[in-house]
């Protein structure tokens, strides 16, 4: 709320992009993921979210404020598009299944994942997955650090530092990777026994269409991740804990214990609802 200025300001900003875009190159169709400014009449302009209601942490007085001021900016565009499953099986709970929905065409793509089902490894290693803002970041990877030097399995930790080159002093059964692409990221996935990661909806969605047994810690102070960590523990699709009691070994324990229910995921959902979309576009778009 105290960055809504910035946020208008933003959007404002995108929109002129676009229009000057429009002016250099021959568009037939904008999808715009999340991007509230990147709407326009001349084409029509879908919108990506899986967040219609919008989960502040404030009460629902304040979420229902904010969910009218979010379709406001959503109706704009000639639909929207839901990276979630339309039925009961929602990985995203009433963050896409809200009571209701904008007042425009809305389709469920089924979850966006880069991976498709990772092989089965009950006896592999621990994979640690690091992603999210600073400093919440780092002092996951130190509490991660520190409790490591207790656990005799393997461990590959994945620190989400692209741009980094240093690497963190760690126990000698611990692998470090500053970055993991798509292709090696989905290998190490499926080898390991349990990933640990934060509760991204991105992070979501692949973990869960790979089936793999996973630990989410929702990023501290961020409501939407608390969220989800709350909605997918109480579907038995995974087991989550709060940062601040974070102990490796009673996680480690917790999540041996869980029953873990998988659920049944077409992440291939997308395909005719963009299919249908560039149909209706002119002949020379579909060409």
């Amino acid at each position: 709320m105290q960055q809504s200025a910035k946020i208008l300001i933003r959007i404002k900003a995108e929109k002129r992009w676009l229009d000057t875009l429009f002016t250099q190159y021959p568009i037939d169709l904008v999808i715009s993921d999340n991007r509230y400014g990147l709407y326009t009449n001349a084409v029509p302009a879908v919108f990506i979210t899986h967040q219609l209601r919008i989960k502040t942490g404030l009460g629902h007085i304040a979420d229902n404020w904010l969910q009218k001021w979010n379709y406001r900016l959503i109706r704009r565009f000639a639909a929207c598009w839901i990276p979630d499953e339309p039925g009961t099986t929602s990985l995203a709970g009433e963050l896409s299944h809200p009571k209701r929905q904008p007042p425009i065409p809305v389709s469920y793509l089924g979850p966006l994942t880069r991976f498709t089902n990772c092989p089965s490894a009950p006896e592999g290693y621990l994979l640690i997955i690091l992603s999210g803002p600073e400093p919440q970041r780092s002092l996951f990877e130190q509490l991660l650090i520190e409790q490591l030097t207790d656990y005799k399995g393997d461990v590959v930790l994945i620190r989400g530092l692209p741009q980094s080159t240093a690497l963190p002093v760690v126990p000698a059964n611990c692998q470090v990777l500053n970055h993991a692409p798509a292709n090696q990221l989905q290998q190490l996935i499926g080898e390991a026994g349990l990933v640990i990661s934060r509760c991204g909806y991105t992070s979501v969605m692949d973990l869960l269409v790979s089936q793999k047994k996973t630990v989410l810690v929702p990023t501290p102070g961020q409501s939407e991740q608390e969220y989800l960590a709350t909605h997918l523990h109480s579907q038995g699709w995974s087991c989550t804990v709060p940062q601040q009691q974070f102990q490796l070994h009673s996680v480690l324990e917790m999540a041996s214990r869980f029953n873990y229910r998988f659920p049944a995921l077409d992440h291939q959902q997308f395909r005719p609802v963009v299919a249908n979309m560039i149909a209706s576009l002119p002949q020379r778009t579909r060409s």
